[in-house]
């Protein structure tokens, strides 16, 4: 059984931690959550989803369909975008993903962006989205993010790539989540390619390896040749290739800055110790940062008044709301 109620467990006597009893209270105690983070962020999103007063989604398995309190009812999540925070917000994704010559070629996965709370390309738009409108602020932001490398933010896009599939770079289908072009204190070019986790594990199949990676990885030269084979497994192989899309962006597009951020909750333990086995795999790290999700709406909201930062917050990293998550 893939999931279970609160009447079930009551019915049957098992006995169940108050987590996992807050979690079937809100119709989300998945078996695919595994970890006390994962279970906690899913009944954070339930938990918003009936503050806002919305209806519970569904989820298919097998030609049935069930009800999961943290997913919204289609088509109304698509036609009202609840999923999204702010009006200014909505209206990014309404220009990125629903406009279809913005959003050609680009991998949004739907109806996921669309309905699932905890899914990382919503979150993106959340904490991203207004930044898109303001790029004085989201300069603020970066430059004390990257400790005065930015000085100035000229662009930002979503699920962006200087080439899928194009073997001028890694040929195969990795996009940032989030790009950040810029310039730096001495007018020089530069970029922030972003991958952005939240509830994921990290745990999938391991991509078929190409002989291109090798090429770009000794041309970047700050991956340990003894730990090649760590890098092409699992947990660490989306994050080397996003990693090195950076890199030869950098190279082939001619950037005097080419930085790849990896964005992720600090509470999130799949994502910290896959950092802490991924950096020992570097010899330096010129052209990699790594982010909490919490450091940057910190900077955020010392860099504005505005509430949409806070109703982030609220949303997705304030676990004090989860009855005896420990987090």
């Amino acid at each position: 059984m893939g999931w279970y109620t609160f009447e079930y467990f009551k019915a049957s006597g098992i006995r169940m931690t108050s987590l996992n009893q807050t979690a079937a209270q809100y119709s989300v105690l998945e078996n695919v959550d595994k970890s006390m983070f994962q279970r906690s962020a899913r009944i954070l999103q339930s938990m918003w989803r009936v503050e806002q007063g919305f209806e519970m989604g569904h989820v298919s398995n097998r030609d049935r369909s069930r009800p999961i309190g943290s997913r919204l009812p289609m088509p109304w999540a698509q036609e009202s975008l609840a999923n999204y925070l702010t009006r200014n917000i909505q209206n990014v994704v309404r220009s990125e993903v629903l406009d279809p010559q913005r959003s050609k070629g680009k991998l949004y996965g739907k109806p996921r962006i669309f309905n699932d709370l905890l899914s990382s390309q919503p979150l993106c738009f959340n904490l991203f989205g207004e930044l898109t409108l303001d790029l004085p602020l989201a300069t603020s932001v970066m430059k004390k993010l990257t400790e005065g490398k930015v000085e100035n933010v000229t662009r930002i896009e979503f699920e962006w790539s200087p080439g899928r599939g194009d073997i001028t770079y890694t040929g195969d289908r990795s996009a940032f989540d989030v790009y950040v072009e810029f310039l730096t204190p001495e007018h020089k070019k530069g970029f922030l390619g972003i991958e952005v986790k939240y509830h994921e594990n990290l745990i999938g199949k391991t991509s078929p390896d190409r002989e291109r990676y090798d090429e770009i990885a000794r041309n970047m030269n700050c991956f340990d040749p003894s730990r090649i084979d760590e890098l092409r497994a699992q947990p660490l192989q989306q994050i080397w290739r996003d990693h090195m899309l950076a890199g030869i962006h950098k190279i082939q597009n001619k950037f005097d800055e080419g930085i790849f951020v990896f964005l992720y909750p600090e509470k999130n333990i799949h994502c910290s110790e896959a950092m802490e086995q991924y950096k020992k795999c570097l010899t330096n790290t010129d052209t990699f940062l790594e982010w909490t999700i919490e450091s940057v709406a910190d900077q955020v909201k010392q860099s504005t008044k505005a509430n949409w930062i806070d109703l982030f917050i609220d949303r997705y990293l304030d676990f004090s709301k989860v009855p005896d998550s420990s987090l």
